[in-house]
């Protein structure tokens, strides 16, 4: 795992001094991505800089030091990431390739040799693994960045000024001399209905996300040499329209269980101390237990646990670790350990990001780190399963209504907003969760989708939070991500499935792997997702509605889970990743909060309406309306814009 950044002159050639000099800033910028050592590669002639932080994995020699050059000298890498069956692509190339002269035993180096000798798509295309990465191809003058087919690691590039200019994270860019950092209002529409910048934006104008599973190219010998369009060499809707599997259920699970098997134990591999993230949920007991059925000692498993009750799972992962006889760790936290972590998002997030889960995946990976230099988690589970609950709150409520006059709905959905809303003597207290004031609030909250015209928007205002983002974002206009787009193969799908495939376009890569990604390496933690395994995703997409959408959410994986867990171990209401986040800003967090809603300066910030805002901010104190999602978009961002004036 490592931090990868650098730059191309359009204009030909650089002064390699300055060029190494800013290469340093870039990657010093990434350090905690790769503490273990650095790594610059420069052409002044053509003008391109390579610069790379290693986090050693793999092969901790010298051999597996970057920027890499291919044993030909045609190619030169920069790569983050890992390449889980490097060892099968190696033995091909030398049936192949005879005579190769390894230098190590790197997975970097096997997958520049294949790029080398079979090209860019072949060689990705024949890759399982997670990764970004920038190759130089020295012949023809063409610069090639990539990213993995889920989105596990992240890239960015833009323009800057008269260079081409990419890097693991927004800081590495913000470090390149010349880069004005203007805050793109579009871009700020979506991360305050989403809680994320949506792909392929980021927080800056002229800085774009690559999406997964694509290749950009940029060719020098072109009179204007750009950043192509990002082709894919992987997609999703192919896996969706790849022949059926037409077994039975016993079949598909077996076949579950042998693709499982299979990516937990090559992502096993590393010359590293090796654990895994455990909540006791059904993705990560899974993976714990294959991985413990594969090893010879205990496996390493680490827990964060909350004081309150109604958000603590450390109880049951503390059970499954017990019967499994892993090495178990864990840390309960409270508000202050909140209050600790709360001023670092910021900078380990580097854009907006306002998923809550993001203050437990911090504190975890920071525990595992104190034992471990990879962890694996079960992240993927819920967008492969449907183990959210709001894909059946979605189509049941359409099934409900789908059929009554738009009118109708409207007149229904306003009356409904009324009644919910608490009033003063009715105040939410959330030490004390009623059934009517739960009850209350999600009818609140479902009240507006009544006037949603098609399934699709239903969901689209399902999962967003703030709703009309433009009335708040002061001269922003919205862009829907393509998936939201109404356009597209997957709108044929089912609405059940549709929803699956836009969460894993979206929700997955943007939010979930984004908040892991970002939170482990700040800790200098390499983490895997062996359900991202593209043969799993595959295969999953390959089964009918019968066997992957029963009754029971995630059917397929509790059944393979329990060939190795006892089922009254794991059977209960799911839990997200949550903190107690509403009360907390009612309480030790509401001095922080105060201060970046105060009304003077987001008047003087110039980015939000101040009325709307400090309207909801003064109900939820008021307990009128549970309102944390909608304040904690707007603090992440107050609190992101807080550091770059800091940096800057």
């Amino acid at each position: 795992m490592c931090g990868i950044a650098g730059f191309l002159a359009l204009g030909g050639g650089v002064d390699p001094d300055a060029s190494r000099a800013t290469l340093q800033r870039m990657t010093d910028a990434l350090v905690y991505r790769g503490p273990d050592a650095d790594g610059f590669w420069v052409d002044e002639q053509i003008g391109i800089a390579l610069g790379h932080r290693r986090l050693a994995i793999i092969d901790l020699s010298a051999t597996g030091s970057q920027p890499m050059v291919s044993h030909d000298g045609s190619c030169v890498i920069v790569f983050n990431g890992e390449i889980y069956n490097f060892r099968e692509l190696r033995a091909a190339l030398d049936t192949r390739f005879q005579n190769i002269a390894w230098r190590g035993t790197s997975d970097t180096e096997v997958l520049l040799e294949t790029i080398a000798r079979l090209g860019m798509t072949e060689a990705l295309r024949g890759a399982v693994g997670m990764f970004s990465l920038a190759l130089w191809h020295r012949g023809n003058g063409t610069l090639q960045l990539a990213r993995d087919r889920l989105g596990e690691k992240p890239l960015y590039y833009g323009r800057v000024q008269d260079r081409i200019v990419f890097a693991s994270e927004l800081k590495a860019i913000r470090a390149l001399p010349g880069f004005a950092a203007s805050i793109d209002r579009d871009a700020l529409c979506g991360f305050l209905r989403h809680s994320y910048i949506p792909s392929p934006q980021s927080i800056y104008t002229g800085v774009s996300k690559l999406p997964a599973g694509c290749v950009v190219t940029i060719n020098t010998r072109q009179s204007d040499a750009r950043p192509s369009e990002p082709v894919p060499y992987w997609r999703l809707s192919d896996a969706v329209g790849a022949a059926p599997f037409t077994g039975d259920a016993q079949d598909a699970t077996l076949e579950l269980e042998r693709l499982l098997k299979q990516s937990v134990r090559g992502q096993m591999i590393a010359d590293v101390p090796l654990g895994a993230f455990l909540s006791g949920g059904i993705d990560s007991s899974l993976i714990v237990a294959l991985m413990q059925a594969e090893s010879a000692r205990p496996v390493k498993t680490f827990t964060i646990g909350f004081n309150e009750p109604r958000f603590n799972e450390a109880v049951f992962a503390k059970a499954v670790a017990v019967h499994l006889g892993t090495e178990h760790h864990e840390l309960y936290v409270d508000a202050d350990d909140a209050l600790q972590v709360i001023p670092r998002l910021a900078e380990v997030y580097d854009e907006p990001f306002a998923d809550s889960s993001q203050i437990p995946t911090l504190l975890i990976a920071q525990l595992a780190r104190q034992s471990v230099t990879v962890s694996l988690s079960g992240d993927g589970g819920d967008e492969l399963f449907s183990g959210y609950a709001r894909y059946r709150i979605a189509a049941q409520l359409w099934s409900a209504v789908r059929l009554a006059p738009s009118g109708l709905r409207r007149a229904l959905g306003s009356l409904l907003a009324r009644v919910t809303t608490p009033n003063d003597a009715d105040r939410v207290d959330a030490s004390q969760q009623q059934f009517g004031q739960v009850l209350r609030q999600r009818l609140h909250r479902v009240a507006p989708l009544l006037s949603s015209k098609t399934d699709h928007l239903l969901y689209h205002d399902l999962v967003s939070q703030w709703r009309d983002p433009e009335r708040i974002v002061l001269g922003g206009h919205e862009h829907l991500a393509p998936a939201w787009d109404g356009q597209g193969q997957h709108m044929r799908l089912p609405f059940t499935q549709r929803m699956l495939f836009i969460d894993t376009l979206t929700y997955l890569p943007d939010d979930i792997l984004t908040k892991v990604d970002r939170a482990a390496m700040s800790a200098s933690l390499e983490t895997r997702m062996p359900l991202l395994d593209h043969r799993i995703v595959e295969f999953v997409w390959s089964l009918p509605a019968r066997l992957r959408l029963q009754q029971q959410p995630k059917a397929m994986l509790r059944n393979v889970l329990y060939r190795y867990v006892p089922r009254e171990l794991i059977e209960r209401p799911k839990r997200g990743f949550g903190v107690p986040l509403n009360t907390w800003l009612r309480g030790p967090l509401r001095d922080w909060a105060e201060s970046l809603l105060n009304a003077e300066r987001l008047q003087r910030e110039g980015y939000f309406a101040v009325a709307p805002i400090r309207n909801v901010w003064q109900a939820h104190l008021d307990g009128k309306h549970n309102w944390q999602h909608l304040l904690w978009n707007v603090l992440m961002f107050q609190s992101w814009l807080e550091a770059q004036d800091r940096s800057s």
